[in-house]
């Protein structure tokens, strides 16, 4: 389980680089907020990698548990359109408070990427809260992966925290999945796979929970 976070951070560096590479051009965001939001998200990310890196396998069970919860909870709201997270603005940037407590908000979820937590659901979340268009999401979240996970990865390979065949598969299966998600599935049911998704994260957090406990 300690592998896990480093683990996932080294192999999909360059999946989401192709990924963000398709995607990103094609949305229009202000750039301004797309730069503060990424790099806010790369500093937290080489925070994390610090913190994680180090800790113990238990305490990382505990938070990859709490965090998964959570993202299960907010991602929960938003397909229900419960409170602000079923907000949808039109905004394609921000300014002012709603800047800072964006970029704020991407540094906290650059940390919890190098917990093994995956940023893209809390990031639509809190841009569909703050009063912007969902779309500018991908943008954002896609920009912020593709440049915290090589940088956060580099310190994981240092401390030895990966596992290197799993992290060459995964890379390369992440490659190709992206490309067929991209040109071949176009129309994929979006409700039931972020349901299963929910479900998923839910019972990984229990079995998190269920290991830690165990001496």
């Amino acid at each position: 389980d300690d592998l896990i976070p480093g683990t996932l951070n080294v192999a999909f560096a360059i999946p989401i680089c192709v990924e963000a590479t398709i995607t990103m051009t094609r949305i229009s965001v202000d750039p301004l907020t797309l730069v503060l939001m990424i790099g806010s998200a790369i500093l937290g990310s080489i925070l994390g990698a610090k913190i994680i890196s180090r800790m113990d396998i238990m305490k990382i069970r505990v938070i990859m548990g709490i965090a998964l919860l959570i993202v299960a909870a907010v991602t929960l709201c938003k397909i229900n359109a419960i409170g602000p997270f079923g907000m949808v603005g039109t905004a394609r940037g921000l300014s002012g408070v709603m800047l800072v407590i964006g970029v704020i908000g991407n540094f906290i979820l650059g940390i919890l990427m190098t917990a093994g937590i995956g940023l893209y659901a809390p990031c639509m979340a809190m841009i569909g809260a703050l009063g912007m268009n969902i779309q500018a999401a991908f943008p954002v979240m896609m920009g912020s992966c593709a440049f915290l996970m090589p940088a956060c990865g580099i310190k994981f390979v240092k401390e030895g925290k990966y596992d290197r065949k799993a992290s060459v598969l995964l890379t390369i299966g992440g490659v190709i999945g992206v490309l067929i998600a991209y040109f071949i599935v176009k129309s994929l049911p979006i409700t039931i796979l972020t349901w299963v998704v929910i479900v998923v994260m839910i019972y990984t957090a229990i079995v998190f929970f269920k290991d830690a406990t165990k001496a």
